[in-house]
């Protein structure tokens, strides 16, 4: 690294008038700015562009829209299945529908008055049988119907107490992760689509716009380029002498050409990096000089009075 060159005479010449003067020394910087690029994960054709250049924007307030079609037409899809799945964890957990229950009746009640037909038959049969009247095999079979019948009551019986219990905790835990999985598809089908309209994520000053409408954005291209107050900062530099005495935190005020009274700023980083020649600064009497980069920030109702690549003045507090 080069070693530290000595002062001109001229800059001497200069630093002992502004101390005869009791003018209070200033280093000179300029503005700078923090943006935000408010960009889509997804692709898509440019719909509506909402702000134009220059414009202040609020918080949330819309900035771009993308054509999204496809991605309403996921995020119904996905709802309907959810609807679909919850309605049927439902119907698992109520048991049969009431129509149901009564059919279920219904064929009792006929089998009932069929078992009470074969069991009166059989009852005669056996007298017939006693007395001669009828031969055994029709005794017998008269005996099988009773019984099937009878068999057929149980059946149904059975069958209308089942369709009275709720499903199997088996099926209901398999259907109530349907549904969960069918709320997840939903979650992400929604948050597809609300990447298609994007909103100001912090009030702010739009500085530039990169497409226009109709144009073909691909996913992760910035559209709107933000600059809130709060990311508008001031670089400056100062000598090598002065550098060890700053601090984060410490106060400082700034001037420029058109910004009325001066501007309170707060340093906020000091650099450890030396510079030979600051940006956008040109003078020989500089060029000479071995500096440190600082950052300050003014308070966000005050940075609206600055703008980027202005030229400043600071003072130290």
């Amino acid at each position: 690294m080069r070693t530290l060159p000595s002062l001109s005479a001229a800059a001497l010449i200069l630093l002992l008038a502004a101390c005869g003067n009791n003018e209070p020394v200033f280093y000179q910087g300029y503005v700078e700015g923090d943006y935000v690029y408010v960009a889509s994960s997804e692709a898509g054709r440019l719909d509506a562009l909402a702000v134009r250049r220059g414009q202040q924007v609020g918080a949330d307030a819309p900035l771009y829209a993308l054509e999204a079609t496809r991605e309403t037409a996921a995020r119904d899809q996905a709802s309907a299945e959810l609807a679909a799945a919850s309605a049927q964890l439902e119907d698992i957990a109520t048991g049969k529908r009431p129509p149901e229950v009564d059919v279920s009746r219904a064929q009792l009640a006929q089998a009932e008055a069929a078992s009470r037909r074969s069991a009166a038959q059989l009852q005669r049969d056996n007298a017939q049988f006693r007395i001669g009247g009828i031969a055994r095999s029709q005794l017998d079979d008269s005996r099988e119907q009773a019984q099937s019948d009878a068999a057929r009551v149980r059946e149904l019986k059975a069958q209308l107490e089942v369709t009275r219990l709720p499903g199997r905790d088996e099926q209901r835990r398999a259907q109530a992760a349907q549904v969960e999985a069918a709320r997840a598809a939903l979650a992400q089908a929604e948050w597809t689509l609300a990447q298609k309209r994007l909103a100001a994520p912090a009030a702010g000053r739009v500085f530039d716009t990169m497409y226009r409408e109709g144009e073909w954005v691909p996913a992760g291209s910035p559209v709107v380029s933000l600059l809130p107050p709060g990311n508008i900062k001031v670089r400056f530099f100062v000598p090598e002498t002065v550098v060890g005495s700053l601090k984060a935190g410490q106060q400082a005020s700034l001037r420029c050409d058109g910004c009325g009274d001066p501007i309170a700023v707060r340093i906020d980083f000091v650099s450890d990096q030396a510079e030979y020649t600051p940006p956008v600064i040109y003078s020989r009497e500089n060029r000479s000089k071995l500096v440190f980069m600082v950052e300050a920030r003014p308070a966000p109702d005050a940075a609206a009075r600055l703008h980027p690549g202005q030229p400043v003045e600071v003072t130290l507090q």
